[in-house]
């Protein structure tokens, strides 16, 4: 049997980063696949891309992977300090980055990637509709000619949840630096049989890390990282930075 941990939207938090990989390693688990947005909207995007490159055997392109490199991107504030903190060569890196990764395990055809198989700029909430669940299962451009996969696996919405219909199964791996669902880190276990193999056991774990929240504030207030109040709720509640005004939360001490 083959252990692979799925991890997303790290999103420059290298203290939940760095969390998750020791809770992977101490399960013993060799092979990591990230489904994207390595960098933005945290402190230290660039080194959580020198993570994701010594640790992870496969990254694929997210959203903030594909924009945040490119310097004709119309950019505040914000998007320009995550852009000046990535090195040349991080931003070469992100660019890079494949679209779509496909793995086969106890017969399952696994197809992993970002957002949608539309585009990395595509999203499909939790509460999608039946025509957004087929499509994630659609052949596209972006998905190239791998085979018809009987699951998805993706991140994007930092929502971690499973959901099988008609013997195929759409689950969202959660995020690891910026999860909106829980505050914890989440990530994904697949273990399986490599291969065709239908009649062997096969198994999918959703895993939530918790992590120090507040080191990793600290280090955005340190850093005079711009949208760190909006950050620092965010990772304390796990509540939508557009919902902040409405629901009255802020965070004084950054």
């Amino acid at each position: 049997m083959e252990r692979i941990a799925l991890l997303s939207d790290v999103h420059g938090n290298t203290t939940a980063f760095d969390a998750v990989l020791r809770d992977i390693d101490s399960r013993g688990i060799t092979t990591i696949v990230n489904l994207g947005d390595v960098a933005g909207k945290g402190p230290r995007g660039s080194a959580a891309v020198a993570r994701s490159r010594e640790r992870c055997a496969v990254t694929v392109r997210g959203n903030w992977d594909d924009f945040l490199p490119d310097p004709a991107t119309v950019r505040d504030e914000a998007l320009t300090w995550w852009y000046e903190e990535l090195t040349p060569d991080d931003r070469a890196w992100l660019r890079g980055l494949p679209l779509v990764h496909h793995l086969e395990l106890s017969g399952r055809r696994i197809r992993l990637l970002h957002a949608s198989a539309a585009s990395v700029h595509v999203r499909v909430h939790f509460h999608h509709t039946a025509e957004e669940f087929a499509g994630m299962f659609a052949t596209t451009e972006l998905t190239g000619d791998g085979p018809e996969p009987t699951m998805v696996g993706y991140g994007d919405v930092h929502d971690a949840y499973v959901e099988t219909f008609e013997s195929r199964t759409l689950f969202n791996v959660g995020s690891v630096g910026n999860p909106l669902d829980e505050p914890t880190a989440s990530y994904v276990v697949l273990e399986g049989d490599p291969g065709p193999n239908a009649s062997a056991p096969f198994s999918l774990q959703v895993v939530r890390v918790p992590y120090d929240v507040e080191a990793e504030i600290a280090v955005a207030r340190d850093l005079r990282m711009p949208q760190r109040e909006a950050y620092a709720v965010e990772l304390r509640t796990a509540v939508y930075r557009g919902l902040h005004a409405e629901r009255g939360l802020r965070a004084d001490d950054v």
